[in-house]
């Protein structure tokens, strides 16, 4: 099997996946939640439907950007209030007029605070493809030739930001039709993915370096390819067994964790992917690259 031969179509189909996003989050951006535009998160148990709450909550001049049902039972709204005393003044009206109700939690965040996550959470992701980069260029730094250090820290920093815009990109999409919020834990999710991912990117590599070693007699692409065919097999088997964990989460776990969770089943299939359709055979175009370069 040669999967470095079908390179130019695994390439076509990461910019399929990726170019929608690319547009969506240009045109419609994340939807953020109250961590980042701040807000009010209020979670209550209560007889009236969701709809009704929302609605009464709505013609009392507050805003309600998001309400679901809770696995519990409860009724948890985003509202964009971060005033206490119009809080306290929707409390006493929910109660006078819709009925008796029991506050599970209630979390607010101001313009101020959330500003400053925004900052630290860019600063975050940042900070951490450069860490990446530089720790995987070091890692590779003793190759037999034609392999280049700078190739594998590139490479595998083309890959983390190609699994970067594919969970943004979605969440762009999933926040225009359905309303889904990016909070700070989807901020934890892409900081996983990205651990993950060039976990699973190193393994691929560090086999590839083995193999250049033991064999000489073979052409970089041949490398390559043969390391990936040796490695195909433990990358699926581990991303699997995290994939059913993410998916019995997503369907058995409580609304709050649900973005988070979403964000890393996205991400660790985009990571396995890349890691092993696009990490790889990358290298042997930044190869043949340098190859004809030298020719000319």
């Amino acid at each position: 099997m040669n999967i470095i031969k079908y390179r130019n179509w695994f390439f076509a189909l990461s910019l399929a996946i990726i170019i929608p996003g690319l547009i969506a989050l240009a045109l419609w951006h994340l939807k953020p939640g109250i961590d980042f535009s701040g807000g009010t998160l209020w979670e209550v148990k209560t007889n009236t439907a969701p709809k009704n709450l929302q609605d009464f909550i709505s013609k009392n001049g507050v805003e309600v950007s998001q309400v679901t049902k809770t696995s519990q039972g409860s009724i948890l709204l985003r509202l964009k209030v971060t005033d206490d005393a119009k809080i306290k003044e929707i409390k006493d009206k929910v109660s006078s007029n819709i009925g008796p109700f029991e506050e599970v939690r209630l979390e607010t965040v101001g313009p101020v605070i959330s500003k400053e996550l925004t900052q630290k959470a860019a600063l975050a992701v940042g900070i951490a493809l450069l860490g990446i980069v530089l720790y995987v260029t070091w890692a590779f730094r003793k190759l037999a030739k034609p392999a280049s250090p700078i190739a594998f820290g590139v490479c595998t920093i083309i890959a983390l930001i190609h699994d970067i815009i594919v969970v943004v990109g979605i969440f762009a999409i999933l926040g225009h039709f359905f309303g889904v919020e990016v909070d700070s834990l989807f901020i934890t999710a892409l900081l996983t993915v990205l651990g993950f991912s060039v976990h699973d990117t190193i393994v691929v590599f560090d086999r590839i370096r083995e193999n250049l070693r033991k064999h000489s007699d073979y052409s970089f692409e041949e490398v390559v390819n043969h390391s990936l065919l040796q490695t195909i097999g433990r990358s699926l088997n581990t991303s699997l067994t995290v994939v059913f964990v993410l998916l019995a989460l997503l369907l058995f776990g409580g609304e709050s964790i649900k973005t988070f969770v979403l964000a890393l089943l996205i991400g660790i299939i985009s990571g396995t992917y890349s890691s092993i359709f696009n990490a790889a055979p990358l290298l042997v175009v930044w190869s043949e690259f340098i190859k004809n370069k030298r020719r000319s």
